[in-house]
């Protein structure tokens, strides 16, 4: 029998993340959102000059260039901060202002044209900065070195300009592979739900560090265990929260491997759960792991191969948080180094490098399978895609 005051009820019930709505069968649904802008981090050279951007329609999954958004040198990553007015990237250079480091650059956002203004520049620390993100409260932006392994704070001015580091922490060690993992390379870095904790994936190490965060000065202390190890010779790479902050999962580069935790969120300490292959048991060929994303929802977890140049889409156990491989899908072109999944949890956008193309692949809300839309957009060297809302 209809209740119509408990259907009415349910309909503007929100879903935990925010952005998903719970309809009157109890089922979850996107929230309604108009249109995005899309920015796009790549390693320049001839063919490209540094940060792109794209108008996106998440009605309808179109993709409408816009041009160079800025200039700045290997923009690999990105972020952008909470009050979406600034946008932060690395540039993933050995070198800056005379030191062996890499630098960071914050950026103005004009949500009009799309277009950013630079503010200003620092070091690194280290060579090859290749990950970052901003804290929850906005006050601090979190970098990952990945040239000898280290992660660093710095504050975010009122203006949106960065200041002086107020943490540097190097890793140590070394693993299994002579060649890949001769010294710590930090490959990124994530902030928990709460803003209590800061999580870097090292390739080199074969661990997952996790750190202690002052919101308030941004210092960053070992947590105690002071790390989560993985599989040694798998090289942990990208790494992602459940939203309901009880379990965690990392892609692991060199292993084409997946490795599941469950994660006590009071006290910052990761507990690995199982380890599964990213790729189909018949592939041979050789393959790379690198992105991982996981569906608003919570219900399922993206990850890159670059070799088998796929999605591998995984159901997650919503007792246990194991993943389930369900789907492997091409991306339709080369190197798959990174993705997007826009805020409504409808579409990803695919970044194949060694193609320079972006793919955009609708998302089933029921079952999280990708569908290509057929829609294209070329880039040289896309690395990064980030989605900043403008309506």
């Amino acid at each position: 029998m209809k209740n119509p005051l408990r259907d009415a009820l349910l309909l503007i019930a929100l879903f935990a993340s925010g952005m998903w709505l719970v309809d009157a069968r109890g089922d979850e649904r996107p929230r309604t959102m108009s249109n995005y802008l899309v920015y796009i981090g790549t390693y320049t050279g001839p063919k490209s000059q540094g940060i792109y951007v794209y108008r996106f329609a998440a009605a309808t999954g179109k993709l409408t260039p816009l041009g160079l958004a800025a200039e700045s040198t290997n923009p690999a990553f990105l972020a952008i901060h909470p009050n979406h007015r600034h946008l932060y990237a690395v540039n993933e250079i050995a070198k800056y202002d005379g030191q062996k480091s890499g630098s960071v650059s914050a950026f103005s956002i004009n949500h009009q044209t799309g277009k950013l203004t630079l503010l200003n520049v620092v070091a690194s620390g280290d060579p090859g900065p290749c990950h970052l993100v901003v804290d929850q409260t906005g006050k601090f932006l979190l970098v990952a070195n990945y040239g000898v392994g280290s992660v660093a704070a710095f504050p975010i001015l009122a203006d949106g300009r960065l200041g002086k580091a107020t943490a540097f922490l190097p890793h140590t060690g070394h693993s299994v592979d002579p060649k890949r993992q001769e010294a710590p390379h930090a490959h990124s870095i994530y902030v928990s739900p709460d803003n209590r904790f800061v999580v870097s994936a090292d390739l080199g190490t074969d661990q997952v560090y996790v750190y202690r965060f002052d919101a308030t000065q941004g210092t960053l202390t070992p947590n105690q265990p002071p790390s989560a190890a993985v599989p040694p010779g798998t090289g942990p790479r990208h790494f992602t929260f459940h939203p309901s902050a009880k379990f965690a999962y990392v892609i692991e580069e060199m292993g084409s491997s997946l490795t599941a935790f469950s994660y006590d969120a009071a006290r910052g300490v990761l507990a690995p759960l199982e380890t599964i292959s990213t790729v189909p048991k018949d592939y041979k060929g050789y393959n790379d792991c690198a992105e991982l994303y996981i569906h608003p929802s919570g219900k399922f977890l993206y990850g890159s191969n670059r070799g088998h140049d796929s999605i591998t889409v995984f159901a997650i156990d919503p007792v246990k948080g194991t993943p389930t491989p369900i789907q492997y899908v091409l991306t339709g072109g080369k190197t798959p180094r990174s993705f997007g999944i826009d805020p409504t949890g409808s579409y990803l956008i695919a970044a194949n490098q060694d193609s320079n193309t972006l793919v955009v692949f609708h998302i089933d809300a029921k079952t999280g399978r990708l569908t290509p839309t057929g829609k294209k957009e070329d880039v040289h060297a896309p690395i990064c895609v980030m989605f900043e809302p403008v309506e």
